[in-house]
């Protein structure tokens, strides 16, 4: 069952009329999941695809070669390219990048440990990006990123 959060953003998005997409790793498409769960979604949401290996990044989202090596997966450069070559191939008024470390062993350090979280945000006329550091286990850390994404566009598309 989605969060409050979620199906508050949802209801905002359907009022508007604006649709949205996502590009997620981390989340590994729960996000879209949980989107999908709220009445009428299929009013606002196009699709979402999961890149979770960064072969798929460089693959499909043509994040450009050595960028990933040079600042990790789990980054705000490599989180903003996810967003902008994604949406040039997806129409919908928003698109969310979502990347991040859930559990040790990917390039935490001390600066960027489990539980950081990288979004990156497309509107009509902004683009945002955002950094989080979650705790949890990592099934919370994802359910408050997504809370999170949900909070952001609510906020953004309010009145």
């Amino acid at each position: 069952m989605p969060s409050q959060n979620v199906i508050e953003c949802c209801e905002a998005l359907i009022e508007k009329k604006l649709t949205i997409c996502f590009v997620e790793s981390a989340s590994a498409g729960k996000l879209s999941y949980e989107f999908s769960t709220v009445m009428n979604s299929g009013r606002i949401l196009i699709g979402g695809l999961v890149c979770y290996h960064e072969s798929m990044k460089e693959d499909l989202l043509l994040i450009p070669k050595g960028t990933i090596k040079q600042y990790t997966a789990e980054s705000a450069i490599v989180t903003k390219f996810m967003a902008k070559n994604f949406h040039r191939f997806v129409t919908s008024d928003i698109c969310v990048a979502l990347t991040g470390l859930t559990t040790p062993g990917g390039s935490e350090s001390p600066t960027k440990p489990v539980g950081t979280i990288f979004l990156y945000f497309i509107f009509p006329h902004k683009e945002m990006a955002r950094r989080y550091e979650f705790k949890g286990t990592p099934e919370e850390i994802v359910r408050q990123a997504i809370d999170m994404v949900a909070t952001v566009i609510y906020n953004e598309i309010k009145d």
